[in-house]
């Protein structure tokens, strides 16, 4: 029997009108610690989120969007953030926050192989 591990994730979603807390899902950050695996993955183009908000700076959305991919993958392209451990990455990555692009609380779970959970993850969020 393979070995399960418990990862935590969140579900990444853009706000585009922050007062009226509507949102659309977009990507999804997953961490497992005991196999230090964390990444950040977003669906493929972003039509929903051109529908579902044409007012919106999407451009900015968009690099928003990226710059929590490379924090995820860690390295000096993530900037300070980007700098710092894993965990503190995560962390950094899923906390509150009042702007276009947010995350969902943080869900715990069990899987085999968390690169497999993550396109899980983002296939359910492409409904």
């Amino acid at each position: 029997m393979q070995e399960k591990y418990l990862f935590e994730y969140a579900v990444i979603r853009v706000v585009p009108r922050v007062e009226r807390e509507e949102f659309v899902n977009v990507g999804v950050i997953l961490y497992c610690p005991k196999l230090k695996f964390l990444e950040a993955a977003l669906l493929p183009g972003f039509e929903r989120l051109e529908k579902f908000a044409p007012e919106a700076d999407l451009e900015e959305i968009i690099a928003h969007l990226h710059a929590l991919e490379l924090i995820a993958k860690g390295g000096a392209e993530g900037g300070p953030i980007g700098l710092l451990d894993a965990p503190s990455r995560f962390r950094w990555l899923t906390a509150l926050r009042s702007t276009q692009v947010q995350t969902s609380r943080v869900h715990p779970g069990f899987c085999i192989d968390p690169s497999v959970k993550i396109s899980t993850l983002l296939q359910e969020q492409a409904g």
